[in-house]
């Protein structure tokens, strides 16, 4: 009895190894990336450029020479006018608010918003001033009427941008009254 041996010389094959002389992408390498993934690196980045971007023009604001190191309160705190000066606005801006029946009874109604608007926030200013002026046992009372106004201002141009004819004349009426109020104690 001969033994044979188990393997047999003819019967093994051999796989060379296969060597490549490029490598893959990293991009290729991890397969498919996810949109979702790509956006998120990439909103990242522009997130970090926007920081950084921030960081720089703050710092050149606040730390540049020919700046002073203060703020400007411009809008908070305007020019103070004096009282006589602020007096003549009020009477003025009162005047020019109450020809607005004419363009409230011609229903010109972006008209009537341009004109609501320029000439009360001057009249604020004026009727703040004056009000500061009075004694105190005045205040309480003008405040009242000040807020009375200007609250019907609001409500007047709400009514003029809704187009709501009974409402505009109601709210007309309420600052003619306001005004006679207000012009009568200063």
């Amino acid at each position: 009895m001969t033994l044979r041996p188990l393997v047999s010389v003819q019967n093994v094959t051999h796989n060379p190894p296969i060597f490549t002389c490029c490598i893959k992408p990293a991009f290729q390498s991890k397969g498919h990336m996810p949109l979702k993934v790509l956006r998120s690196n990439i909103s990242r980045r522009i997130g970090a450029i926007a920081a950084v971007a921030t960081i720089v023009l703050v710092k050149e604001a606040m730390f540049s020479q020919d700046n002073a190191n203060g703020l400007e309160f411009r809008f908070a705190t305007p020019d103070r006018r004096s009282v006589e000066e602020a007096e003549s606005g009020v009477r003025d801006y009162a005047q020019s608010l109450l020809q607005l029946k004419d363009l409230l009874g011609s229903q010109s109604w972006k008209e009537a918003q341009k004109v609501l608007r320029r000439r009360s926030s001057n009249l604020k200013l004026d009727l703040y001033t004056v009000i500061e002026s009075k004694p105190g046992k005045d205040r309480t009372q003008l405040r009242t009427l000040y807020s009375n106004l200007f609250n019907n201002v609001t409500k007047l141009d709400y009514a003029v941008r809704e187009k709501d004819v009974s409402l505009v004349w109601q709210c007309y009426e309420n600052i003619v009254a306001a005004f006679d109020h207000i012009l009568s104690r200063i």
